[in-house]
């Protein structure tokens, strides 16, 4: 059975786990209203996608 000679130090360790993060999810400004909203969706504020009104909000 393989079993590790040495510790792995915590400076191993963490550059082993540098890639283990949390993505942001790509946010862009919405033409119509100006709020933030995923690319390639329906923007939540307004309705609106590719600059036509698809989801009626109603207040």
């Amino acid at each position: 059975m393989a079993v590790p000679k040495r510790k792995t130090s915590k400076a191993r360790k963490a550059k082993r786990r540098t890639h283990f993060k949390l993505e942001v999810p790509g946010l862009s400004a919405c033409p119509s209203c100006g709020a933030l909203r995923k690319s390639h969706h329906v923007c939540p504020e307004c309705g609106s996608y590719d600059g036509k009104e698809v989801v009626s909000k109603e207040a």
